[in-house]
């Protein structure tokens, strides 16, 4: 996070003359992530078409948004402070920042994977058909949970089958180019590239059969939320003002999509396909209604366990119970000792009040 710098000596001669005026104090400036994926693309839009910056001059500071070649790159700088925030599929809040110890606030939920992470096959018809099988896919990501989620669906578990690791650049080429990848986990748009070129292949399980359970969202480190809550309302304000032009449904709504889908490199088609599978929440009611569902509880005790069971909270945690999660009621899934992951639904509230 860059420093608020105070001159001293400067301001003690300013106020010893009269009043500090506020083009004397140096503007906050806030740097935000995203990395290309359909429903982080509306970020790097609102930025570019100077919503941010009405929201931000609203609260007299600068937010800079940033595209992140490196998703998990992205999230490293996040962790050390480069970055003010970053988007990320909720689970690797917890699985990254929040185990390594960084006190982590989701602030906003932006959409639900509804069907873009998949698992597809040239050979099997169903999971159980992959018991004994190999399965690629990127270890240790939302891919990982979705392929446990779905052995567990059919009563079986990670156990039953044999997982290799490649990166989610390379899973696509492998699939379609080499009779040794059979069986594969990804997300969109990699996914609907993969069942496009190869014939006969199945999508066998997908994110649809999991509702908000892959969630996306806005990390911000949580001193930042409590100290200067003036960036997360520009951000947040910002947020529910593009979410309005995009379920417009008119010429702005499609003039906006067709920005989203050229600045993702993909064509309006190809966007909106990606789109169809996700479910995006448009309004802060939709957001606010999953932060603090009793629902959103139970899919965290799940992502938890997967977590906790791959190894992803470290060789010190002894149990699920490692890391405290606190929900919007106070509640705390988790050592309460240990909180380090919080689900803030306030701003959210307040964007339905009108209060931003």
């Amino acid at each position: 996070m860059l420093k608020r710098w105070i001159f001293a000596a400067a301001a003690a001669a300013v106020l010893a003359a009269g009043a500090l005026t506020p083009a004397d104090a140096e503007t906050k400036k806030y740097r935000v992530g995203y990395n290309i994926y359909v429903g982080f693309m509306p970020y790097g839009w609102m930025a570019e078409n100077g919503i941010l910056d009405k929201w931000a001059d609203k609260y007299g500071i600068e937010i800079e948004v940033i595209q992140v070649a490196d998703y998990v790159g992205g999230i490293n700088q996040f962790v050390a402070r480069d970055l003010d925030a970053m988007s990320v599929a909720s689970m690797d809040g917890l699985t990254i920042p929040a185990a390594g110890g960084v006190d982590t606030t989701i602030a906003l939920a932006g959409d639900f994977s509804n069907g873009n992470d998949g698992i597809v096959s040239k050979t099997a018809s169903s999971i159980k058909d992959l018991k004994g099988e190999t399965v690629h896919l990127f270890e240790l990501t939302v891919s990982h949970y979705l392929l446990s989620r779905a052995l567990e669906a059919e009563g079986m578990s990670l156990k039953d089958v044999n997982t290799v690791n490649i990166t989610d650049a390379d899973i696509g080429p492998a699939y379609i180019g080499s009779a040794e990848v059979q069986h594969a986990v990804t997300w969109n748009p990699v996914l609907l590239q993969m069942e496009e070129a190869v014939d006969g292949d199945k999508r066998i399980f997908d994110s649809a059969s999991t509702p908000e359970e892959i969630v996306d969202v806005m990390l911000f480190h949580t001193d930042t939320v409590e100290n200067e809550p003036e960036f997360v309302k520009a951000f947040v304000g910002a947020w529910y003002e593009t979410m309005e032009i995009m379920n417009g449904g008119d010429a702005a709504a499609e003039a906006m999509i067709a920005d989203l889908a050229d600045m993702s490199g993909d064509t309006v088609e190809g966007y909106k396909a990606q789109l169809a599978s996700t479910k995006m929440y448009y309004t802060p009611q939709e957001a606010y209604d999953l932060m603090v569902s009793e629902g959103h509880k139970e899919v965290w005790d799940f992502v938890r366990t997967f977590s906790y069971d791959v190894g992803l909270f470290g060789e010190n945690a002894s149990s699920k119970d490692f890391i405290g999660i606190e929900f919007p009621d106070g509640t705390v899934l988790g050592d309460p000792d240990n909180v380090t992951l919080r689900i803030n639904a306030s701003f959210t509230e307040m964007a339905i009040k009108g209060e931003l």
